[in-house]
């Protein structure tokens, strides 16, 4: 089974999406599963994870909802607030739904450092941690000594770094991302998603091997168990589309890859990961 294991769908008259707005004319419109699905068919890919986009439960019930009609959709990685009262109930209620196999923490807006330590935070994450629930944190390079804080307080959450920590590819920032990403990889349970690097780089006049070093130095580090292919779709839209999102991976990988190493990395590693083992009885 070939899986995106990250990119989006979203209704504008929902109005939960505060962040897209007409200035951004490529984004601002509805995207929804028929939209991808000639894109997902050309290439293979029998099924999706759907990560949220909006801080909102609401939007991760609409996403839900979707599942049902849906077949290409996997699951759903949604939004819960961390700091609320009711978080264990409300993580109960939606997880009684087949398709709610993620949570993400969005720290790329906020000081992840500080709210990384609240103790509400820490208690409700060290509680996903026992479950071995699935976690996805968004951050932006900079953050990493936050996540490095992170995993040393709860040193077993099962979780990935989305789109590789969003590099600064675009200026060919190396240091201190290489060694940071390096660090966290002491952690076995840390996966990272190779996904959202179109946008980092240089949007108006791409390079495929621009990417090269970041993704080869992901790979040599987590190594190909503990990285999965994403989209970002259809935020990728803003510097390519979904073939040359695929196609900028494909050119970066390490040639000597194998057949199962490329199944790991476009499928398996996302069903170890998020679990989808029995949902889609899928041996890996």
């Amino acid at each position: 089974m070939r899986i995106d294991a990250h990119q989006h769908y979203w209704q504008l008259d929902r109005n939960d999406y505060g962040w897209l707005t007409p200035e951004v004319p490529t984004l601002y419109r509805d995207f929804m599963p028929n939209d991808l699905a000639e894109s997902l068919n050309r290439h293979g890919i029998t099924k999706t994870i759907v990560v949220q986009a909006a801080a909102t439960v609401e939007e991760t019930e609409f996403l839900l909802g979707l599942c049902k009609t849906y077949d290409s959709i996997a699951g759903v990685v949604g939004w819960l607030d961390f700091e609320q009262d009711n978080f264990v109930e409300t993580f109960e209620r939606l997880r009684k739904d087949q398709y709610f196999i993620g949570v993400r923490l969005m720290l790329q807006s906020i000081d992840a450092m500080e709210y990384l330590q609240r103790p509400q935070v820490i208690q409700n994450l060290r509680w996903l941690e026992k479950l071995g629930f699935p976690v996805d944190l968004l951050i932006h390079a900079a953050q990493f000594p936050a996540v490095l804080k992170l995993l040393e307080l709860v040193p077993n959450l099962n979780a990935v770094i989305d789109h590789m920590g969003n590099p600064q590819i675009s200026q060919q920032e190396v240091s201190p991302w290489q060694e940071w990403i390096t660090e966290v990889t002491q952690f076995p349970q840390l996966y990272c998603k190779l996904s959202g690097m179109v946008t980092q780089g240089n949007i108006s006049d791409r390079v495929e091997s621009d990417y090269s070093f970041y993704v080869e130095h992901v790979i040599k580090t987590f190594g190909l168990k503990r990285v999965m292919f994403g989209s970002d779709w259809p935020v990728c839209l803003l510097a390519a589309s979904y073939d040359q999102t695929v196609g900028s991976l494909h050119y970066n990988l390490p040639k000597e890859l194998t057949d199962q190493h490329l199944d790991d990395v476009f499928g398996n590693n996302a069903i170890r990961f998020y679990q989808l083992e029995i949902l889609y009885n899928s041996s890996i």
